[in-house]
């Protein structure tokens, strides 16, 4: 217990600004799945408190996650009541906690850095677009949607943009800049070296402002006042039988229904790709480097989704929207997981009237500071840098998840890695270097049948009344294919008076090799070593 808070200092405050990030996520992801409002809270309170004792992670926060919504309202709306619904969440918690069992977190080792990169910018640029109606008043849509395609108003992302232009709610707007001045004078490193700013979080001044801002013009009616829609909604209980009525239950008589088990698996699998990402990115931007255990954080987020499904909640997985913050918060531990699942089951259990004050327009100022953290010039720099098979890739990437969303940006991304690495080895498994009219092809690595294009081109490329020596000494494997061209070239570069050698490798499989030996002989002073 001790070694949980000796960094209390820094994973406090930062507690506090994922709290305030989590607090409208969960309540718009709840809404955007067609769920009751507060399952979107208890989701949170469980990703924080269970997951953040049970993982291994110091610093992946875990909650109801956008990634999952589309399928989950439409597990909603399929089932015959919600409480059938939580069924597949506790069936997925239970295959979550076998997946990590049988170690399958592994998956997320084959997810290549250039993606993981995309993956977060991408991150940054979706919170940076579909937080900015919410900066200016304009929330049409939830605030935790981070799809391209808005369902629910038949929009996408950049023609909410335009209609937020269109219908700015001056209030909002005010709010929304003060904030953002806030946010960015508070992250100066000449400001932060001042104690009072050290030690008190940006974002809790810029609600305690939003608030006061909304209570002072907060008159009914008028266009200089914000509606319940751009405020934060959270259900009032009055008492405390009335909170605990916001809890619902499992209904098992729908455990033979097929639809929720198909569900259970859906969410399952598509929840832990999500968890292995989330936290593959999250240990990306720990400046310690610390690795989480993959199959550990599996097992957790099962239990997790089995509690949470116990009470009333949607499914949880690690969130890097929120992960983010929690880094760029300063947390150095899991406490600050633990402390802002805390935070959201206190406050709305004894300040719940106080949190619909917040205006969503600074909520939103937070999450769009935190969309720069993750694009800024720099990272766009240092991976062009590493050369085109990184960045390409990472480009890729970001435009797929920011035009569809994070899983078929991920799977994009990732096939377009996996190209660039064939293309790559293609090149680097055939070296050819000449001086005059001698010529040097090297074979190294495994030389397969995708390579024939490259070998031919290569020999068929050298010019008449050269010599060249065909070293095969350095490579592991060498395909019959490629022998075939290799025969093919002895077969005419005579024609072209070229003299050819060849070196085959010392290895059993290699120097088993059969070149056309009646060719080779032909030409003096050639040889087959």
């Amino acid at each position: 217990m001790k070694k949980l808070f000796q960094n209390a200092a820094s994973d406090i405050p930062a507690s506090i600004v994922v709290y305030l990030v989590a607090l409208p996520l969960c309540l718009g992801i709840a809404l955007g799945s067609g769920a009751p409002l507060f399952s979107g809270i208890i989701a949170g309170m469980i990703g924080g408190i269970v997951i953040g004792l049970l993982s291994g992670s110091p610093l992946s926060i875990s909650g109801p996650a956008a990634g999952l919504t589309g399928i989950v309202f439409a597990a909603v709306s399929k089932m015959p009541t919600y409480e059938a619904f939580l069924v597949s969440v506790v069936i997925s918690g239970i295959l979550q906690v076998l997946l990590g069992y049988l170690r399958a977190g592994i998956i997320g080792d084959y997810i290549p850095n250039s993606v993981i990169k995309g993956l977060l910018a991408s991150i940054g640029f979706v919170l940076i677009l579909k937080q900015f109606p919410h900066l200016i008043g304009y929330d049409k849509d939830y605030a935790g949607d981070e799809t391209f395609f808005q369902p629910l108003d038949n929009n996408n992302t950049f023609s909410e943009l335009i209609n937020s232009i269109n219908n700015i709610t001056p209030i909002a707007l005010m709010i929304g800049a003060i904030s953002m001045f806030i946010l960015i004078v508070w992250d100066r490193p000449a400001v932060k070296k001042i104690k009072f700013f050290k030690s008190t979080p940006g974002p809790l001044v810029v609600v305690i402002i939003g608030i006061v801002i909304n209570v002072f013009f907060s008159n009914p009616g008028t266009r200089f006042s914000l509606n319940t829609n751009q405020l934060v909604n959270l259900p009032i209980a009055t008492s405390f039988s009335s909170f605990t009525s916001f809890f619902m239950f499992p209904d098992w008589t729908y455990l033979g229904n097929s639809d929720v088990w198909i569900a259970g698996l859906t969410i399952a699998l598509v929840g832990s790709i999500e968890t292995l990402l989330g936290i593959e990115a999250v240990d990306k931007l720990d400046s310690l480097k610390r690795r989480t255990p993959a199959n550990r954080e599996l097992k957790a987020q099962g239990i997790g989704n089995i509690i949470s499904g116990l009470i009333g909640g949607l499914p949880v997985t690690s969130v890097i929207v929120r992960g983010s913050a929690n880094v760029e918060s300063g947390a150095k531990s899991k406490l600050s997981a633990i402390m802002h699942g805390l935070l959201l089951l206190l406050s709305v259990l004894f300040i719940p009237g106080l949190l619909n004050k917040i205006p969503l327009s600074a909520l939103a100022a937070i999450l769009i500071f935190t969309g720069y953290k993750l694009v800024k010039p720099a990272i766009f720099r240092d991976t062009y840098k590493k050369g085109l098979d990184q960045f390409v890739p990472f480009i890729i990437t970001l435009l797929a998840i920011l035009f569809t969303d994070m899983l078929i940006g991920i799977l994009i991304g990732t096939v377009i890695a996996l190209f660039s690495l064939i293309r790559s080895n293609f090149k680097s498994a055939v070296m050819v270097v000449h001086d005059d009219n001698k010529y040097l092809v090297r074979f190294r690595k495994d030389i397969s049948f995708l390579n024939k294009p490259i070998v031919k081109s290569k020999l068929e490329s050298v010019p008449a009344d050269s010599y060249v020596l065909i070293d095969m000494t350095r490579a592991d494997f060498i395909d019959k294919d490629i022998i075939d061209v290799i025969n093919d070239y002895l077969l005419h570069a005579h024609l072209n008076n070229i003299q050819v050698e060849i070196k085959k490798s010392k290895l059993k499989a290699l120097h088993q090799l059969v070149f056309d030996q009646s060719t080779i002989s032909n030409y003096k002073g050639s040889g087959a070593h």
